[in-house]
């Protein structure tokens, strides 16, 4: 199957899902540096898996993806100081972490059919 739309991208629509979900759960926060840096960083993962996939060749998709993948691993980074900041609650941290790592998986196995 041949993917014409970078729209169809499973992890594409797993991003946008955590952009959103960051920006909701950080929208009250006062520390603009901390939310301004997480909502970012979930900003883009979606927006590298689509400019990546845009370039219309393989060995910068990769790159693209690489930097998506990148880029939820600071999801990650950041919510753990979330958590030990206590800016979010535990079940929050849960929900964005494992959607966050299950876009990494999903960029890595993208990445291997490349």
């Amino acid at each position: 199957m041949r993917i014409n739309r970078f729209e169809d991208i499973i992890s594409w629509k797993k991003a946008k899902e955590l952009t959103i979900k960051v920006y909701k759960t950080f929208e009250l926060h006062k520390d603009f540096g901390f939310k301004n840096q997480i909502e970012r960083a979930a900003v883009s993962v979606m927006n590298n898996i689509a400019e990546g996939f845009e370039r219309q060749t393989n060995n910068e998709f990769r790159q693209f993806l690489y930097i998506a993948k990148g880029s939820a691993a600071e999801v990650r980074s950041m919510l753990y100081l979330a958590l030990d900041l206590e800016k979010i609650e535990k079940e929050k941290f849960d929900e964005l972490y494992d959607l966050s790592e299950e876009i990494s998986k999903l960029l890595s196995g993208l990445i291997k059919t490349l």
